[in-house]
């Protein structure tokens, strides 16, 4: 069973990835980035999220790929990913 401060910090962990997943969507749809910088964001996101939670790589593949997925499509469109 968890501890109280085990719960704490994971939850701070989430709250962080989250902050810097909404900066980074941000940053790819209002900033003036090329498509290249924009997956190079994208995969920066990713390693620190496995930094913060080892091991979860699949779950960051599940949960926030498709996400950052539909923004490069909104943004430059379907062809840069095929």
């Amino acid at each position: 069973m968890a501890t109280s401060e085990e719960i704490a910090e994971e939850n701070r962990k989430i709250r962080f990835l989250r902050i810097l997943v909404d900066f980074s969507i941000h940053l790819i749809l209002q900033g003036d980035l090329p498509f290249e910088e924009a997956l190079k964001v994208i995969e920066g996101v990713k390693g620190h999220a496995c930094r913060l939670f080892p091991g979860k790589e699949e779950t960051f593949e599940l949960i926030y790929r498709p996400r950052f997925r539909r923004i490069l499509v909104e943004k430059y469109g379907p062809s840069p990913l095929q």
